[in-house]
């Protein structure tokens, strides 16, 4: 039973997959964007006819409503696979480069107090490096552009 139900969600998960990467697709195409246009033209261009009536405003409010809907779906899925992706990018950079820290890979799970804690961490990193280059005699503008990571 517990297979079987797995299997329906695995079905499930990747039929939406699909759908909403065909459907991201073809509403962020150029064609989407004519048709919404054309649609709006042809309801103003309607207006006169059912005297601006209430139905009339009514039909156009709750298509736009219904499409704003389903598109923040198709949005948010959109952005969560990208993400992850991005996120698995980055990961495997930062495992694959010698002396980079590998605690860093996972960043996604850390609390938020971590996260200030590693960004002090940084701007302490990078105050000493500043400071080294002063040292130098490479003024900071100079190191920035000759070392842009």
């Amino acid at each position: 039973m517990l297979q079987r139900s797995a299997l329906g969600k695995e079905l499930v998960n990747d039929l939406f997959r699909r759908i909403a990467h065909r459907a991201a697709a073809a509403m962020g195409s150029a064609w989407a964007f004519v048709v919404a246009i054309v649609v709006c033209l042809i309801w103003a261009a309607t207006g006169a006819a059912f005297h601006y009536s209430q139905s009339w405003q009514l039909f156009m409010t709750t298509g736009t409503t219904i499409a704003t809907f389903l598109m923040i779906f198709l949005v948010q899925n959109s952005q969560n696979r990208d993400s992850k992706a991005m996120l698995l990018k980055l990961d495997e950079l930062i495992r694959a480069q010698t002396g980079a820290r590998n605690g860093l890979i996972n960043l996604e799970g850390m609390t938020e107090e971590e996260f200030q804690e590693l960004e002090s961490e940084f701007k302490r990193l990078r105050a000493a490096e500043s400071a080294a280059e002063s040292r130098r005699g490479v003024s900071p503008d100079y190191a920035k552009s000759a070392n842009p990571d």
